[in-house]
This record gives C-alpha cells, sequence and structure tokens, in this order.
C-alpha cells in the first residue's frame, strides 16, 4: 500500500513595512515619549495671609483701667456697636494690592489674604477697644445688643508701595463715632500710618501691614475713649 503524505504549505513571507511606515511609527514613539515634558507644569499655589493681632502695649496697659459700672447704674460706660467696615474701590477684595506708579493699582498673582482685609479688621477693632476700658461692652454687628454708640469705620487704602527704597505699607482708614438714638456724628477722624516693609516683596508687605494696622487700631481706640470722655 502507497503511503501518502501530506506537507504544510510554506508560510507566506511576511510583508515588510514600508520605510515611509518605519518612520512615521519611530515618530508616533518619540511624540508619545515626550508628551510629559510638552505638558505645562503645575503652577505654584499661592500663599495665604490674615491680618492678627500684634503682641505689644494696647490702650488699656498705657491708661488706668476704670471699674465697670453696671448698665443700669447713673453714668454707667457706654455700650459700642462696631460695624464691619466698608472699603474703597480698589480695597474691597482680599487681592494683596500695591503700587510702582502714583494713581495705579496692582496686585500680587501668588499672595492673597485669607478674606477681604476690611471684614478682617472688624474683630480686630472689637478687641482693641474691649481693651481701652471705655465701654461696658463692644460688640461686632450684627448683633441682638443694643448699644448707645456706634463705630462706622471705611478702609480707604491698604497698599505696598514700591515707589520709594525701602518699600513700605500705607493703611489709611476714616472713622466716625455716632450717637445711636439720635444719630449724631460725635465725631470724625481720619487714621494715615505707614510702616517700613522688611523686604521688597509680599511677605515683607504682609509684616508691615500688620505693623500699620496695629499702630492705627491703638491710635482708634484711644480717639474713641477721648470722644466718649468729652460726651458726658
Amino acid at each position: 500500500m502507497m503511503r501518502m503524505t501530506f506537507e504544510r504549505p510554506a508560510a507566506a513571507p511576511r510583508k515588510q513595512p514600508s520605510p515611509a511606515i518605519k518612520a512615521l511609527f519611530a515618530l508616533s514613539v518619540l511624540a508619545l515619549g515626550g508628551c510629559g515634558s510638552l505638558l505645562p507644569a503645575a503652577s505654584p499655589q499661592p500663599a495665604f495671609y490674615a491680618l492678627q493681632a500684634l503682641p505689644g502695649p494696647t490702650v488699656a496697659s498705657r491708661v488706668p483701667v476704670r471699674k465697670v459700672v453696671p448698665p443700669a447704674a447713673a453714668g454707667a460706660a457706654p455700650v459700642l456697636v462696631v460695624h464691619v467696615p466698608s472699603a474703597a474701590p480698589g480695597f474691597d477684595s482680599a487681592r494683596i494690592v500695591y503700587t510702582q506708579q502714583p494713581h495705579r493699582l496692582e496686585v500680587f498673582a501668588r499672595h492673597e489674604w485669607v478674606d477681604a482685609p476690611a471684614r478682617m479688621l472688624a474683630p480686630l477693632m472689637v478687641a482693641e477697644l474691649e481693651s481701652s476700658g471705655s465701654f461696658s461692652a463692644v460688640v461686632l454687628a450684627p448683633s441682638a445688643a443694643l448699644g448707645s454708640l456706634q463705630l462706622d469705620t471705611q478702609l480707604r487704602r491698604l497698599q505696598h508701595e514700591f515707589g520709594s527704597s525701602p518699600s513700605r505699607v500705607r493703611l489709611a482708614m476714616r472713622a466716625q463715632l455716632i450717637h445711636t438714638s439720635s444719630r449724631q456724628v460725635l465725631a470724625t477722624r481720619d487714621f494715615e500710618h505707614v510702616a517700613i516693609s522688611s523686604s521688597e516683596d509680599a511677605p515683607g508687605g504682609v509684616a508691615a501691614a500688620q505693623a500699620a494696622v496695629h499702630a492705627v487700631l491703638v491710635e482708634m481706640a484711644s480717639w474713641c475713649k477721648d470722644v466718649v470722655a468729652a460726651s458726658r
């Protein structure tokens, strides 16, 4: 009997890619490998700063502390209601403002306040006025407490000025002390303080702003004390 054998057909030779296709594939690999370098680098996160009370002498440490008389008694120290300061245009946001030219306001790109400066000033004002000993209570509006006096203020300027060397920070505020029931303005005063910056950058300006705030609020508390004493 004749034995029959079968052979598998030889595999067809693989078609080699053309030089053009090889070049395109190589370029694709290079492009994919370089994607990381083509992506934009992550932007640095902004730094945030807060206005806070500074340690140091306050009005209360420089004047005799008067014993607080209960409000029902004759000649009792008044209750003062402090309103959150309003802010002039350009100073009503959390951006840290600086100037290099007169009348032109600019802001730092990667440095900000944690809140608008006017809102951060309010609790600092309350603390400083409480320490003066001139009032039986100092409350921050809005409040259910009724006060015989109210303090209205405006933040007119808080800016880092680079027009001189060293640079400096200027804080300007206006204050009005008002008799609540009669709406009579007892006194109005403008406050301004300039503090030298320790460095020519945003952190140096923030430290100078802290010093300027402390100086203005101490002076404001002393002024309120004098107005209350004169109005009695």
